[in-house]
């Protein structure tokens, strides 16, 4: 026994030493310097808790709060809401289900700059794909990233990308449900829609609940596809935590107040993702 125990620790131990080297450590280095005003290279001088009295008084950062969790509604709602529907419909048919799923989970293969070059051209108000449809049809032009409208333009390519990873999860939880389970249900009377919502769903809740937490916390790390589409603009208008935690971090070189942002972020993710495993808790069902 002991002897197994010195193996389990000898395969352990490369991975807990990766582990620490590359995220725990940079971590506590971050806080660390979240009570400092640096540039990040030579000039530090220790301010205490005045980087985090200047985020309490911040309005761009109030504004990128309120955009992340605007932005993290619709994610949770539209991706996994869309992954539900997108998996119940493939479990469904019995040919052609293999095209579907490579399909459906091929956008997140491709990178988010290359989703948000893409969306770039598709909003271009001169010959983008968008208006050149409007002016085939006999339309004008629509000039669509606009204060009103630009966190719901960053929230499309946004919800695309990652409805395909919640799909396989989705899909391949539904396939694991014995067969018997639905002859069951046949045998009762229950078809259809009724067996979506008083079948499937109940036995699939306990992945739901792990894809709406890695919906919620996955929102907060969001950065290239707004960065690429409008950096944030017009007007701070679809400014999230990681566009502004960049801007200061690395643009205006105050990266103090930039790891301050980054102490936000994780603190943020992790009181949503304690908050919708209670509220998401409840008996699950085994079979």
């Amino acid at each position: 026994m002991k002897g197994d125990k010195i193996y389990i620790y000898l395969f352990l131990t490369p991975a807990f030493i990766i582990t620490g080297i590359f995220l725990y450590y940079p971590f506590v280095e971050n806080i660390l310097q979240s009570f400092y005003k640096t540039d990040g290279f030579f000039n530090s001088t220790f301010v205490g808790l005045d980087n985090y009295i200047r985020l309490l008084n911040d309005e761009i950062a109030k504004t990128a709060l309120f955009n992340s969790l605007e932005l993290m509604l619709y994610v949770t709602i539209f991706q996994v809401g869309i992954a539900l529907v997108l998996a119940i419909m493939v479990d469904s048919i019995s040919k052609g289900s293999g095209f579907f799923r490579t399909t459906f989970f091929f956008p997140i293969v491709i990178s988010g700059a290359a989703i948000g070059l893409l969306f770039t051209l598709i909003y271009n108000y001169r010959n983008g794909l968008l208006n050149e449809m409007l002016v085939n049809l006999g339309f004008e032009r629509i000039l669509w990233l606009t204060e009103q409208s630009s966190l719901y333009m960053v929230a499309i390519p946004t919800i695309w990308n990652y409805v395909g990873f919640y799909f396989v999860i989705l899909l391949t939880a539904i396939q694991k449900i014995p067969n018997d389970f639905y002859e069951a249900a046949k045998l009762e009377g229950i078809t259809g829609i009724q067996k979506m919502f008083r079948l499937t769903i109940p036995l699939i809740v306990s992945d739901l609940k792990t894809c709406i937490v890695l919906a919620i916390t996955g929102t907060l790390k969001i950065f290239e596809l707004v960065y690429i589409i409008t950096r944030g603009g017009p007007g701070n208008s679809s400014e999230v935590l990681g566009t502004y935690m960049y801007q200061k971090a690395f643009g205006d070189t105050a990266m103090g107040y930039g790891a301050t942002l980054a102490v936000l972020i994780v603190i943020l993710g992790l009181t949503l993702a304690f908050i919708t495993n209670k509220l998401l808790q409840k008996e699950e069902v085994t079979y």
